[in-house]
């Protein structure tokens, strides 16, 4: 899946959208890598940019598309 991203940083409802996920497998991944960085408003609403966004996409790609455990795809990044 080949990704162009336009803008610098998405939200998490639009970074969902990208891959077809909830935002709280989001939310989860961000506390299970610390490659995921979003920033954070004052509302604590998150933006991704788009290094946060390629990681999401190798995360999905392991764990979604090759079948990795979270700890395989930890080791794998």
């Amino acid at each position: 899946m080949e990704l162009v991203l336009e803008k610098d940083y998405y939200s998490i409802g639009e970074t969902a959208k990208m891959f077809n996920v909830n935002t709280s497998l989001l939310r989860f991944w961000e506390s299970q890598f610390d490659v995921i960085k979003p920033y954070k408003n004052k509302k604590g609403d998150r933006y991704f940019s788009k290094k946060d966004i390629m990681f999401i996409q190798k995360i999905y790609h392991l764990t979604k598309e090759k079948g990795y455990t979270l700890n395989g795809a930890k080791a794998a990044l």
